[in-house]
């Protein structure tokens, strides 16, 4: 059964009418309600606050990294474990072809209902997920295979373990490991992409955000929790964080943006995973008429130009 989000509900109350049309067969009707439903859905979705983005990058019918992965992968194999300590679930690594192209993929898979979720520790990775990503990564290089990073976490698991199998250093080797393969590589935020645990992943020769994604160095509720010690300044904080896919864009912090259905990657998930077939196919191309070493040099002016400012 679908979730509706509350400023999805007059999209709901439509769509519960084309139903009860179709179950009476007056296809009349049905197509005075698909007339109203499409004006009714380019009302709501042109209109969305930053808050509003924030709720359909976390919502539950949203498309998983697994979901990407199925729709885009042919002869697909899965590569598990970091050769250190125990296989993460919560960051999945897949070769195969998107097409004719042989990929890697790289993914932060969050998990749906109970089992799923503990399995997938809510899509916040450990050490031993990013340790994972990055042999998986290395391999990738070695044999000059590109590679598509699926951003989907909250941001890395806070929690003591992750701590003394040294979390932080984890992350910082993805961040220079990544920053020096030659191979091409891209990077799409498809939900959330929190803080670290984000970044692990993000450093890629193209960086892109589905359309009603988000990225930011902290969430909105903690955001609002440090800043004002008050959990109705949520929408606030969403407001001044920045964090929508247009925000970043404009701020010259991501590559580009790619235009997922209108009405949101859980409402059309097929059409979703098209956008990003495309979007990964041009951008492969595109990178590949570049040498490794200028592939390389570009992405480390790409990085190094992050946060600066004029006076």
């Amino acid at each position: 059964m679908a979730t509706y989000l509350e400023f999805e509900d007059k999209i709901r109350k439509i769509e519960e009418e084309i139903i009860t049309a179709k179950s009476r067969a007056d296809e009349p009707a049905v197509e005075i309600l698909n007339k109203k439903l499409d004006k009714e859905v380019e009302k709501t979705f042109k209109n969305l606050n930053d808050y509003q983005k924030l709720q359909l990058a976390r919502h539950p019918d949203r498309p998983y990294a697994l979901d990407y992965i199925n729709g885009l992968l042919t002869d697909a194999y899965e590569i598990h474990g970091d050769r250190h300590f125990v296989d993460d679930h919560a960051i999945v690594c897949y070769l195969g072809f998107i097409g004719t192209q042989r990929t890697l993929i790289i993914g932060e898979q969050k998990g749906r209902g109970t089992k799923e979720k503990l399995k997938r520790n809510f899509g916040m990775p450990s050490p031993e997920g990013y340790r994972k990503a990055l042999r998986a990564a290395q391999m990738a290089e070695k044999f000059q295979i590109p590679i598509l990073m699926l951003v989907d976490t909250p941001g890395a698991y806070p929690g003591l373990g992750a701590e003394e199998r040294n979390q932080s250093e984890a992350i910082a080797k993805n961040l220079y490991e990544f920053a020096n393969l030659t191979t091409p590589t891209v990077s799409v935020v498809i939900g959330e992409g929190g803080s670290g645990g984000a970044l692990a992943i993000s450093i890629a020769d193209k960086l892109a955000m589905m359309r009603y994604s988000v990225y930011a160095v902290i969430s909105p509720e903690g955001c609002s929790a440090i800043l004002w010690n008050d959990p109705s300044k949520v929408e606030t904080a969403a407001q001044a964080l920045k964090i929508t896919a247009e925000n970043l864009k404009q701020q010259n912090l991501i590559d580009d943006v790619v235009n997922e259905p209108l009405i949101g990657a859980h409402r059309k998930k097929d059409e979703a995973i098209v956008a990003l077939k495309k979007y990964f196919l041009s951008s492969i191309l595109e990178l590949k008429k570049l040498s490794p070493e200028e592939r390389k040099e570009k992405k480390y002016q790409k990085i190094m130009s992050l946060g600066s400012f004029q006076e």
